[in-house]
């Protein structure tokens, strides 16, 4: 299980990276890095996100589960990831 998280992680963080944070000249973020409450992701961002995590691991977000409680943070998206996907 802690490979199959690892490697969730590392794909999320790598389209967070292309994607919001390329262009701003900031870093990779951290598993802790706070992405919509720090002002990283807004709420298109955090759709993009949602339509690339449905696409990349096979499985729908319900309307109650977009929120900064799944999806706040790195450790947070690939912990939920896991639990929708059986990971």
């Amino acid at each position: 299980m802690k490979q199959d998280i690892q490697q969730i992680k590392e794909k999320v963080r790598g389209f967070i990276t292309d994607r919001f944070l390329k262009n701003a000249g900031h870093n990779a973020p951290l598993d802790s890095t706070p992405l919509i409450s720090g002002g990283i992701m807004d709420s298109i961002s955090t759709m993009q996100l949602v339509t690339f995590l449905e696409k990349e691991f096979n499985f729908e977000f319900q309307a109650h589960e977009v929120d900064r409680d799944n999806l706040d943070t790195i450790d947070l998206i690939s912990n939920f990831v896991a639990s929708k996907t059986g990971e």
